[in-house]
Parts: structure tokens; C-alpha cells; sequence
């Protein structure tokens, strides 16, 4: 894919409304956005077209998306780094390339597959197109899905299908993966969408579009980590929020939903205990909810960009620093890799 298709090809998901979010935080002198997904850069595009002093600083894990949003950003040169690595590291992003107190102006996470992913049909994330079985972001590291699937027990499996695909049908697919395995390993995603429609009733697979939608985003999280990634990130990149800072969160299903609302919750409530009298200011809310629960796309934006019909947006303004019993210690994690101009 070259320069000019990613910029045709991909049309960011409710780009105006998280600039119009992000505006007051990101109009300040000095300005630097995190976008924790940069993807194919077109929310960064958009970003750095408006806000002409913005510096952007863009994370992805997906070394080929780092490449095409370089190019693609290329006349924004001098106000957008890249950095190829997993945005769990967002603190550490914002330490190197934030203020002097190491922190941003705004974030935005676009959450889930770029259309990257699901348009190179070798990577395996799409189960429309006969490919191998990858599903790694970052195939240069991590176990692909057909290790995963060659590897799991069918216990693990059947949780992987159930808890990440919301898939009814968990343990009569994880079942029959097992058995397929035991002569011949899994490799395409061809294999695996046969897999599946076998083993939903056919009254099931009427309605609910392709019923291998379930089971390649449930193993497309588990190769990723996704949910790993994102409970860790999400306090991290509050914490990287200046005061007056804001964030803005894309997510794309319920259990990435789930894990937004809970820490932007947290900073929105009062930490005291509901009997006293007067509220300590070291625990009055760090957070100002930005939208009331989670956003989704209009009808327009919709058909305009049919990724937009699952999004479920957040977001929210520091108001003043976490108090410190609230602060979290962070988790281990692998190395960051490095920055790139």
C-alpha cells in the first residue's frame, strides 16, 4: 500500500468531534498530542492540519503502519514523531517528548484493527479472504493465532472464545479445534471460518453477518494482548495529562468499553468517604467527563464510514493532579523501542 492509499483509503472514525474535543487543550502554546493508535495517521493528519503549532507524537506497535503514516505525514515533518512501540509505554512517550514535567496536552486512542490490518489480506485478521494465521500487529514478535490455536488447551480456548468474542457457541468451536489439531494443524483463516460455521447452528448463522466475526476477534485480542495493553495504558496516559489536558477514546466493543469507563470514572468521583461533612480537596475528582456516557456515531457518519457503526466514544479533562492514595504503581512490561523522526 502506498502513501496515496493509505491517505484515500482510510477515513478516521468521528475525526471532527475528537478534534473538537481535544481544541481547548490542544489551542495552548507549546502543544503535544499523544495519538496512542496512530494507525495509518489520519486522525493525526487531521490534528496537525488544524492546529498548526501542534506537535504530534504518534505510537503503533505495527512497524508497516509506523512507515505509512511517516510518508504519509511527511510535510509535517518537523511537528510529528513516530514511535513503534506498545501504548502502555504512553508515560514514558510523554516523559521523552511532553513538557518539561513530562507531560501532553491531549491523547486519543483510536482502539482496535486499522483498517491497515484488515485491508493487507496476509496478515490474517479478516475472516472474508483466505490467508495465513497471523493477527500479530506486530508480526516481528509475539505468538501468531495459529500458534495460539496449535498450542492452547481447550479450556483456555474456550475462555479466549467466550470472554473476547462474546462467543455463545465457545465450547463447541473450541471443541472442534481441538479435534481438527490432533490431524493436522490449523494455518489459514479459511480453515478456521469452515471451523466455525460447522459448529453454529445454522438457525444462529442467519442473522449477525459472518459467523466467524466473533471467534477472529476474540483471537485477534488474545495474540495482541488488547485488553493487557489497554488496562494498563489508560491510567498511564491520564497521568501523562497536563492539568487542563484532555483525552479521547475510540473503542469498539463492550469489554474495551468497560475497561475506558472504569478509569475515566474513577477520576470523575469523589474519593471521600460519602459521610463526611466536607469534602478533603485531596479527594475531590481529577476528572471532568467530557460526554455524557459513551458517544456514538450519527447516521451520516455512519454511511460515510461504516467502521463508525460499532464506536463507542469517551473522554475527559484533567482537572488537577491524582491525589497520591489514588495513584497506581505500574505493571511490568517489555522494553520500549525507539523514537522516529
Amino acid at each position: 500500500m502506498s502513501q496515496a492509499d493509505a491517505a484515500s483509503l482510510h477515513v478516521p472514525v468521528l475525526a471532527e468531534r475528537c478534534l473538537e474535543l481535544l481544541a481547548p487543550a490542544l489551542q495552548t502554546p507549546g502543544a503535544v498530542l499523544v495519538d496512542a493508535t496512530l494507525g495509518m495517521g489520519g486522525h493525526t493528519e487531521a490534528a496537525l492540519r488544524r492546529f498548526p503549532a501542534l506537535h504530534v507524537v504518534g505510537i503503533d506497535r505495527d512497524p508497516q503502519a509506523i512507515a505509512l503514516a511517516s510518508a504519509r505525514l511527511a510535510p509535517f515533518a518537523d511537528r510529528f514523531t513516530a514511535v513503534h512501540t506498545t501504548y502502555d509505554h504512553i508515560d514514558d512517550v510523554a516523559a521523552e517528548h511532553g513538557d518539561d514535567a513530562g507531560l501532553v496536552q491531549g491523547v486519543l486512542m483510536d482502539l482496535g484493527v486499522s483498517s491497515l490490518q484488515l485491508d493487507e489480506t496476509q496478515r490474517g485478521f479478516a475472516y472474508a479472504h483466505d490467508a495465513p494465521l497471523d493477527m500479530r500487529m506486530d508480526q516481528s514478535a509475539g505468538v501468531s493465532a495459529a500458534q495460539l490455536l496449535a498450542e492452547a488447551s481447550e479450556a483456555e480456548l474456550r475462555r479466549i472464545l467466550k470472554v473476547y468474542g462474546e462467543e455463545k457457541f465457545a465450547g463447541r468451536i473450541a471443541a472442534a479445534i481441538v479435534r481438527r489439531r490432533a490431524t493436522a494443524p490449523l494455518t489459514r483463516t479459511g480453515e478456521l471460518v469452515d471451523i466455525v460455521r460447522e459448529n453454529i447452528p445454522a438457525a444462529a448463522r442467519r442473522t449477525g453477518g459472518n459467523p466467524a466475526k466473533r471467534t477472529f476477534q476474540a483471537l485477534r485480542i488474545a495474540v495482541n494482548g488488547e485488553l493487557e495493553v489497554l488496562e494498563r495504558a489508560m491510567p498511564r496516559a491520564v497521568e501523562a495529562l497536563a492539568v487542563g489536558g484532555r483525552i479521547v477514546v475510540e473503542s469498539y466493543h463492550s469489554l474495551e468499553d468497560r475497561a475506558v469507563k472504569a478509569v475515566l470514572a474513577r477520576g470523575a468521583t469523589s474519593s471521600a468517604p460519602p459521610d463526611l461533612p466536607v469534602e478533603p480537596e485531596t479527594h475531590k475528582p481529577y476528572l471532568r467527563l467530557l460526554t455524557r456516557g459513551a458517544e456514538e456515531a450519527d447516521a451520516a457518519e455512519q454511511a460515510r464510514n461504516p467502521r463508525a457503526k460499532s464506536v463507542r466514544l469517551r473522554a475527559a479533562e484533567r482537572l488537577r493532579p491524582t491525589p497520591e492514595h489514588l495513584l497506581t504503581r505500574p505493571t511490568d512490561r517489555p522494553t520500549r523501542r525507539r523514537s522516529t523522526a
